[in-house]
């Protein structure tokens, strides 16, 4: 029997990813695994280039670029002005183009509930790693709530290897932090003590120390919380 991959093994797989288009049927998996209607990538340069993988009808994808709805678009636009997770409901919705382009997704298949990660990377770097499915509001609350820590580290890990492939767009030099690290980091990041990041990761507290220190040194930081501030800068963790 044909073993079913586990999130390590995605993990391990971004990690040695050597082609773009790779990233493709990784999203799929991880759409299938959470058992959602669409799952997605996307990165917008500065210029307004823009790069995605996901599961989005072509239709959709296709229709999003030509309508010139990047400009529009409500969970780009409040993305971009935060730093955490958003659901999409908290966004705003108000503006007639905002309605107009809500009903046309809708028409398009694309599900009433979204949870959308903001990235920045380097030099000014933007991306949105994107969950979204058709279901009621609680179903919705109780599945982001679930699998909120899963997915930073999944649009960190998917930012990272975009960067790493795409020429052109490589990060600025710097010693990459281990999956451990960056674990500690991200949950430091979104306000945890350390007892309840030793606590999540199932390690000691002596043992949380030396990934920290490990991380700080990579980093070249005075201190855990400026270690934590030069990751997020850097791309290499996302809250």
């Amino acid at each position: 029997m044909e073993r079913v991959p586990q999130l390590d093994d995605v993990i391990a797989r971004l990690e040695g990813t050597e082609r773009l288009d790779e990233l493709q049927s990784i999203i799929e998996w991880l759409r299938d695994y959470y058992a959602v209607d669409d799952m997605v990538y996307h990165w917008v340069s500065s210029n307004g280039t823009q790069y995605g993988c996901g599961t989005y009808d072509p239709k959709w994808v296709t229709r999003y670029l030509e309508k010139g709805y990047l400009r529009i678009d409500p969970v780009v636009i409040g993305c971009y002005q935060r730093f955490h997770p958003v659901d999409w409901k908290r966004l705003d919705w108000s503006g007639k183009a905002a309605r107009a382009f809500m009903q046309d997704a809708f028409e398009h298949g694309i599900g009433n509930q979204g949870y959308s990660i903001p990235i920045r990377g380097p030099n000014g770097q933007f991306a949105l790693f994107t969950v979204s499915h058709t279901c009621d509001d609680e179903k919705w609350r109780n599945f982001t709530e679930l699998n909120r820590r899963d997915l930073i580290l999944f649009a960190h890990y998917f930012n990272q290897t975009a960067l790493r492939l795409e020429p052109g767009r490589k990060p600025e030099p710097t010693q990459p932090l281990s999956p451990r690290e960056v674990e500690t980091m991200t949950l430091l990041a979104v306000g945890y003590s350390r007892a309840q990041v030793a606590e999540t990761l199932a390690i000691s507290e002596h043992t949380l120390r030396v990934y920290i220190e490990s991380a700080r040194f990579k980093l070249g930081a005075m201190n855990t919380t400026h270690a934590v501030a030069r990751a997020m800068a850097r791309g290499q963790i996302v809250v």
